[in-house]
Parts: structure tokens; sequence; C-alpha cells
């Protein structure tokens, strides 16, 4: 075998391919904008910069550029990771390179969580890369043609590296990612998150942030960026430091960004927090909101949503400048037959645009997950997917026994998909939110930026105002939110290019959740339970 520490080798790494039809993958809007994918894969950016430096590296990103044989040809070494949805695609460019005899290094979330399904690579580096990548060098360095490498240890993130962004070409992408901290200190029954990460939220400092801020521009990026925390305010403590750093370098730098992030609801709690983030123009920010029953989020141990008016949180939030997209689940074991209309409600009272609404999935090494065995409910081989019935949260799920009729929860999830993703009803939340939001933007976007975004209204402008369905929607909600509140104009236009995507894909779901239904009626349900028993 090679010397594979050695200067020179060669080090492919692979960010496989997400569907199309998944929810979050919005190629729609990405032709609009002249990107080719919605974001950068910023933990394969970092596994690059955690590896020998002295190697040569060269990321191919399938959503973006086909995976070649000639790249295979070029590697001697082939690193891939990544979550539940990739799953397929990972094992198939497992094949792929010791078909082309390249070693293969996997790691990520979901190797992490299903070890057992990734076997067929040479390495597998699970959990957090910074303390097992060391692990995995080690034994490289002895000649290892395998392993397997694991630690309960947590990365201490004040020694975090710099990823490599170097190797994207940021064009390709709407956002570019930064980690500010991982773990979240809520214990939510369904979540991986606190299994992967930990309860204790660990940040970086506020130098590395500014100084990876400072890599991106030096590196010519400019626009959005993405703080991909779980839950960004975890520590408020410490995010409340690195906001005025960020805000002194955004100001020395005339502005070069603006921000979105993922956040618990609980933020409307510290006005001081969001007047911070308005302030170095935060603009979207996703809220695990789940469900408006408080009797479902104590089940489920989401305590920190509970008595929390949505409609007024969301409010709330809007007048600090940010969007607010949403995620729900439905499937939980103490819904009624009022929980759909209740979510429906939600969603269109708040005015949440962005809307994730996906069943209930019992992930990996979760409590719901071992709650779901120790009752005998879990369909123990609901993990491995095939084919296009687990895209995301809205193909997959309901991988249990479910308490209520599973037929009504299906029916109750089509009639939620259609009434969310109406034309009328969508148009509706684009003008609540146009005429909520009070936007501060500092972000100064550059001449050939502000080109870019003119060519990218005018699309939107085509595609959704001579529309049959969204025409007049479009036309009576800009001019509403134009002459009303002029500043959430960007906003609504943006929401409106995304409906372009979410009309196609709602339409996809309800046909394959209808295919589910005949599925389930063919067999009978109790029928239908025993035969996903028996696969496991």
């Amino acid at each position: 075998m090679k010397n594979m520490l050695r200067k020179g080798t060669k080090c492919l790494i692979v960010q496989s391919k997400f569907s199309s039809l998944s929810f979050w993958n919005y190629i729609d809007v990405c032709e609009i904008t002249g990107a080719k994918y919605p974001a950068a894969p910023l933990g394969l950016l970092t596994v690059a910069a955690l590896l020998p430096q002295q190697w040569e590296f060269k990321l191919v990103d399938e959503n973006v550029e086909p995976l070649l044989p000639e790249h295979f040809e070029w590697a001697d070494i082939v690193c891939l990771g990544g979550m539940l949805p990739q799953q397929p695609s990972m094992i198939s460019i497992i094949e792929k390179a010791h078909y082309h005899g390249c070693p293969v290094v996997v790691g990520g979330p979901d190797p992490t969580s299903q070890p057992e399904l990734y076997n067929s690579a040479d390495y597998l580096v699970l959990g957090e890369g910074e303390v097992t990548i060391p692990l995995f060098l080690e034994d490289l360095e002895k000649g290892a043609t395998s392993g397997m490498y694991k630690s309960e240890d947590r990365a201490d993130m004040t020694i975090a590296v710099v990823p490599r962004f170097d190797l994207i070409r940021f064009q390709d992408y709407i956002m570019v990612g930064v980690q500010y901290s991982r773990g979240c200190p809520f214990n939510c029954e369904f979540c991986d998150i606190i299994e992967l990460y930990g309860r204790k939220p660990r940040t970086k400092t506020s130098e590395q942030i500014i100084k990876e801020l400072q890599y991106l521009y030096e590196l010519g990026h400019r626009g959005h960026i993405d703080f991909v925390d779980d839950n960004f305010i975890g520590n408020k403590k410490n995010v409340k430091r690195v906001l005025p750093l960020i805000k002194e370098w955004s100001e020395e730098h005339k502005y070069p960004y603006y921000f979105s992030t993922e956040s618990s609801i609980n933020m409307t709690d510290d006005e001081e927090l969001m007047q911070m983030m308005k302030d170095v123009d935060f603009r979207y920010v996703f809220v695990g909101i789940e469900t408006p029953d408080d009797e479902i989020l104590k089940l489920t141990n989401k305590r920190q949503n509970i008595n929390k008016p949505i409609t007024e949180a969301v409010d709330k939030i809007y007048s600090y400048g940010m969007v607010v997209n949403g995620g729900f689940i439905l499937g939980f074991d103490n819904e009624t037959d009022q929980t759909a209309g209740k979510m429906i409600d939600c969603i269109q009272d708040s005015g949440i645009c962005v809307a994730m609404v996906g069943k209930m999935y019992a992930l990996p090494n979760t409590q719901l997950t071992r709650r779901l065995q120790r009752e005998g409910r879990l369909f123990e081989s609901s993990s491995t997917l095939e084919g296009n019935a687990h895209l995301d949260q809205m193909t997959s799920g309901l991988n249990f026994v479910t308490t209520r009729p599973r037929l009504e929860v299906l029916e109750d999830y089509i009639k939620i998909i259609k009434n969310i993703y109406d034309p009328k009803n969508f148009y509706e939340r684009i003008k609540y939110t146009g005429l909520h939001l009070k936007p501060s933007n500092k972000y100064r976007p550059s001449f050939s930026k502000i080109l870019k975004s003119l060519n990218a209204f005018s699309k939107v402008s085509m595609k959704a105002g001579f529309s049959k369905t969204t025409g007049g929607l479009y036309w009576k909600t800009l001019v509403n939110v134009l002459l009303k509140n002029p500043k959430g104009v960007e906003a609504a236009v943006n929401m409106a290019a995304m409906f372009i995507h979410f009309e196609k894909q709602s339409e996809f779901i309800i046909d394959l959740t209808k295919e589910e239904i005949k599925s389930v009626m063919s067999f009978g349900e109790n029928e239908f339970n025993e035969s996903m028993f028996a696969e496991a």
C-alpha cells in the first residue's frame, strides 16, 4: 500500500447528491439566481481542513457537477460523508470508488448513527471529525488498510480549524455556511442532535468567527452566510459576545454579508439579542415549532415551546427584520382529529411561508426510537433507505406503529400540504410577512450583484407574474406590499420565488402520500404493520 501520508497524496472529497424533489433542494430558485445548489458542503470543507495539508484536494459536489470516472482515476483516496437522505448515494459512491481501486473513508451523521450500513467502506471515521480524524491518520501512518474510529469525546470548538472554503466556487451556491456552535441545551425526544453533539452547546471563540468571515471576504465571497448551528442561541451568553464583534467587523468592511440561522423560539424572550441580530443583518431564521398543541409538546419534551403563542412570537421576530421559516411535524402519539386544522391555522395566521411539515420519523439513536423499541412499535429496518420514498422528512416518516389510525394521519398530511401550498393561501402569507416585516438591511451589494438581483427579479416576475395560477396573486401582493411597507418587498419577491419550487414539490408529496395510502388500504392497517415488522 502507498504511503498515504506522503506529500502530494490525492484526496477526492465527494458530496453525494440530494434529490431535486427534496423540500430544501430548491433548484428552480437556484436557476433564477444563477446558482446551482442552495448551500455549500460545509462539513466536507471542514474535513478537508482536518486532513494532512500536504495532500492535494479535489472536491466534487454532485449537486453542482457530475462525478466522473476520471475523478476516481486521479485520486489516491476518497472521502465522503452525509446524512440519512444521502445514504443510497453514499453507498453507491463507495462501490464506484472500489471499482476504480480507491480506498474509501466515510463519516458524518448517518454513518455515525448506523455504521453497520457502511461496512463496505475501508475506513469508518465516526462522531466529530476533530476527535476521530487524528485517530484515523495515526492508524494510516502505521499502514492500516481498514478501521473504525470512534470516541465519546466532544470536540473543543475553541481550537476548531477554518474550513477549506477555497475548494468551492462561490457562484455555484446561494449561500455559504459557517458554524459557530454544536449541541443544544434542550431535550426534545425526537431529536438526534443532542445524541450526536450533546446538550451542552460548545462554541467557537469570537475571534475564530471573525477569522472565518475575513477568510471568506479575502476569497471574494459576498452576500448570504448561513450560521448552520442547530440552535444558534443555545449559548446566549457567548452569542451576545460574538454579535458585537461581527457588527464591528461588518461596519469596517461595509457590510459584505447578510445572515440566516436556526434558533429555538425562546429567542423571542430576549429582545436585546434580537436587536443585536438585526444590527448585523440577520434576515432569515428557521424555528422548530413542531405543533401548536401544548399537550403534544409536553409529551415530546419540547418544553421551550410551551405557552408560546406562535403568531405573537413570529410577529415579534418579524418586527426585528427576520423572516421566519418554520418546521412542523405530524404523527405525534397524542394527536387528535383536530390536529391538522390547528396546524393549518397556526401556519396561516402567523404568515410562515416556508413551512416544512414533515411526518414524524424516529431517527436512529434518539430517545423516541428507544421508547418505540421498548414498546414494540418501531419498524427496525426503517432507516435503510431505498428509492424515492425517503428524500427528506416529508417523504419518509411514520416508521413505527402510530397511536391513531395510519390512514387518518396520512389523510391529514395531504390536507395540510394541500392547504398551506394552495396558491391563494401561500400568497396571503407572503402578504402577511411582507406587511409585518421590519427589515433594516445593511448588506451592501456590489453593482454586479445589483444587476444579478434585478435579473433574478425579472425572472421571478415572468415565472410567477404570468403564471395562470399565480399571476394575479403575484402582482396584487407585490403592489400591496410596495405601497404599505416597501422594505418588505424584497422578502415578498423571495417568497414568491420559493413558491415556484413548492408548487411542484407539494404536488409530488401529495402524489407520493396517496400511493402510501393505497398501499396501507390494500393490506389493511394491521397487516401493513405486520409486513413492516417482517422486513426487519
